[in-house]
């Protein structure tokens, strides 16, 4: 933490201090060939579309609506069914056209419910990366072709599947919809970096203003910029003084007071009062833009894993793909071309278990809803595959590991004083002040119950401290500006102690009457006393722990200390902490990153799995693939904890419905037809349903994990 006495004046000082300022404007030379990525789509809630991966152009509605109406589908085509009729021992109704009824509607659900999966299994099968959209494509493809030979009656086979292939697009399309409301869009970050510019400015003339689109804003131009209006572009404040909120940069809630000269950032907002900008940067040119090329480009860089489900399913396709060319062939060769037909699209049809489309889905949902439970929100499941091979958790230090706001850490009185009456003069001075430093100080002398005289005639004085009358004297309150404007000498005992302050960064403020010096107070960036539970607890789970923070490196030392941190980066520009997270994964580290400032945002996107703190700004949180409700660290302990106990679910969801698939497809490739042992189709539907059950019932024993974060260990 910066001496906080260099901005100690009415109104509310700047904790960033002149670092935020420099480091923001220099975000889009870091990245000056980027393009920008292109935004304004709607990717909310259902809508969220996605642009890699499986679900390349698909959305959750999409997904959500063709399940439906597959499923309405599906059921007469079930209810008609021969064979689903043979295992359920009942006749289905016989009409004329009845026959037709699941040949028509089957072709209706390929078609339709099927044309995601046919699609995404074509682009698999040109990018030579099968997964499961191809497992899927493979399985319906010959299931339809089969299931027409046998309702035309050609070539004398049995081999009607449009139970099967109207059960298998419907559960697909259930477990890819499951899938979908647990992804968070990648592109929503841009879209709330984007939402931060206003759409128009107004543009000061010779003639007043005019109000012009923020596009026609050219460097150079002089803005009016109205209380509680956001900054158009970059600048410099030309005329005027205001406390801007800069939050959306900073991820600090404090506003900081802005004069003739200083910088501010297009996004940032006005609160009290107009000024006039000088426009020194717009569009691409912007911090705001050079923000948002870094979110852009490290979400590029964090989408390319492949899923679980993906990588089991590119298994199966080729055991699938082996096994019936194997059976073909072989059963060609017993001279029974018939049965080889028969074997060959029983065993295609059923290398796809209904069971491996649910496990990975169904764990997410319920993880999701679990950690939901825990104030956890569980945006990208990606996310939540990461977190357990994390190496190392990088917390942004302050509104993260600390509170965000100053607390009186330590006073110091000379002789003749009472620490007491100090703290209660300090207090009384303070009393009419609005400033974080003012109202940590009053709040102070409230919990130790001391009574606080009345003042009067307060003032600010700009940059140097607060003065004001209590019991007829006239007291100060400020830092070493305000020392040497008075002639006042710090006595040597005290200033002992205060350089020892200042050596762990803390701000110091001395209390005056006139040109004496009573005593002084120190200040520091309050430490949550949960973040040492949250540091120890990962560590004992071999997770290391970082900081980064902007603050000098004696403040940063001093809270990596109180809390054990395994390495710390200081004195840190907002635009570099996504290079700080490149430097730990250069190491080979697998990296989570938790913070909450827009200057946040491109490091929580390139890091393995970013993390948002909640009360952080929305930007943070559309970067992030989880979002912390508060603002516990220990949360972070749930996130582990979940990730670790939802990858074993997943694993033996996946190990069960593709040991399914090892035993069954041999049966139905006729390994065992000399013992008598053939898996017939239906048989094997009967093993497949048997298999969904308990992939559906072991991911609900995920409901048995407890999330508390203030129960860690």
């Amino acid at each position: 933490m910066q001496d906080h006495t260099q901005h100690h004046q009415h109104g509310h000082h700047d904790d960033a201090g002149t670092t935020s300022r420099s480091a923001v404007t220099e975000a889009p030379s870091a990245h000056a060939n980027a393009h920008p990525h292109p935004t304004g789509h709607d990717h909310g809630g259902d809508h969220a579309v996605h642009t890699s991966g499986q679900h390349a152009g698909h959305s959750t509605a999409m997904f959500r609506n063709r399940f439906w109406l597959t499923l309405a589908l599906s059921v007469p085509v079930v209810f008609f069914s021969p064979m689903m009729g043979h295992l359920l021992g009942y006749m289905p109704p016989e009409f004329p056209g009845s026959a037709w009824i699941p040949p028509v509607l089957g072709t209706v659900i390929f078609l339709y419910g099927g044309q995601p999966f046919l699609r995404g299994g074509l682009q698999e099968l040109k990018d030579r990366r099968p997964g499961m959209m191809l497992l899927i494509a493979m399985a319906i493809t010959v299931a339809f072709a089969a299931s027409w030979v046998t309702s035309l009656g050609l070539g004398g086979f049995d081999l009607d599947f449009w139970w099967e292939l109207a059960l298998l697009v419907a559960i697909m399309l259930l477990g890819h919809w499951i899938e979908m409301r647990a992804l968070g869009s990648a592109q929503g970050a841009l879209d709330a970096l984007a939402a931060l510019l206003p759409d128009e400015a107004e543009r000061v003339t010779g003639a007043g203003t005019e109000t012009v689109p923020v596009s026609e804003l050219r460097p150079g131009d002089l803005v009016l910029v109205r209380p509680g209006a956001r900054m158009p572009a970059d600048g410099t404040v030309a005329d005027g003084r205001a406390e801007f909120d800069e939050s959306m940069i900073t991820g600090e809630s404090r506003t900081v007071a802005r004069g003739p000269g200083d910088a501010v950032v297009a996004g940032t907002v006005a609160t009290d009062t107009g000024v006039r900008v000088r426009v020194t940067a717009v569009g691409d040119d912007t911090a705001l833009a050079g923000i948002q090329r870094l979110v852009a480009e490290a979400q590029a860089s964090s989408s390319r894993a492949q899923a679980l489900a993906d990588r089991a399913a590119a298994f199966l396709f080729y055991f699938a793909a082996g096994a019936g060319v194997l059976t073909f062939i072989a059963w060609t060769l017993l001279g029974s071309v018939p049965e080889a037909v028969t074997r060959t699209v029983t065993v295609l049809v059923i290398a796809c278990p209904h069971a491996l489309g649910l496990a990975i889905p169904l764990v997410i949902a319920i993880s999701t809803e679990q950690a939901a439970r825990a104030g956890v929100l569980i945006k990208n499941r990606m996310a939540l595959e990461r977190m357990r091979t994390v190496d190392v958790v990088l917390f942004d230090k302050t509104g993260t590991l600390t509170r965000g706001e100053p607390e009186l850490r330590d006073l110091a009185a000379v002789e003749s004083v009472d620490p007491d009456e100090l703290l209660a003069l300090a207090a009384a001075v303070e009393s009419d002040s609005e400033h974080p430093v003012a109202r940590a100080i009053v709040r102070a002398a409230r919990e130790r119950g001391l009574p606080v005289p009345a003042a009067s005639g307060f003032s600010s004085l700009a940059g140097r401290g607060v003065r004001a009358g209590v019991d007829g004297r006239t007291l100060h309150v400020g830092g070493p500006a305000l020392l040497r404007e008075l002639g006042a000498v710090e006595p040597a005992a005290l200033a002992a102690t205060t350089h020892g302050w200042r050596e762990r960064g803390a701000s110091v403020l001395h209390v005056l009457d006139g040109g004496r010096v009573l005593g002084a107070v120190s200040l520091e960036d309050a430490v949550r006393p949960e973040s040492r539970q949250a540091v120890e607890a990962l560590q004992n789970r071999g997770v290391k722990v970082a900081m980064v923070t902007g603050d000098a490196w004696q403040v940063a030392r001093a809270v990596a200390a109180d809390l054990n941190i395994d390495e710390v980066f200081a004195e840190v520009l907002p635009a570099d902490k996504d290079k700080k997270v490149a430097e730990l994964q250069g190491r080979g580290l697998k990296v989570a990153m938790v913070g909450d400032g827009v200057n946040d945002s491109p490091a929580l996107a390139r890091a393995e799995v970013g993390i948002a703190i909640g009360a952080g700004t929305d930007v943070a949180m559309e970067s992030a693939g989880v979002v912390l409700a508060g603002n516990d660290p220990r949360a972070v302990l749930s996130m582990v904890d979940l990730s670790r106990a939802s990858y074993r679910k997943m694993w033996q969801n996946l190990v069960w419905a593709t040991g399914y698939n090892i035993l069954s497809v041999p049966l139905a490739a006729g390994v065992l037809a000399f013992a008598g042992v053939v898996l017939s189709p239906a048989a094997g539907a009967v093993l497949m349903s048997a298999s969904t059950i308990v992939v559906a019932l072991n991911a609900q024993l995920l409901r048995r994990l407890k999330l508390n974060p203030a129960e860690v260990r």
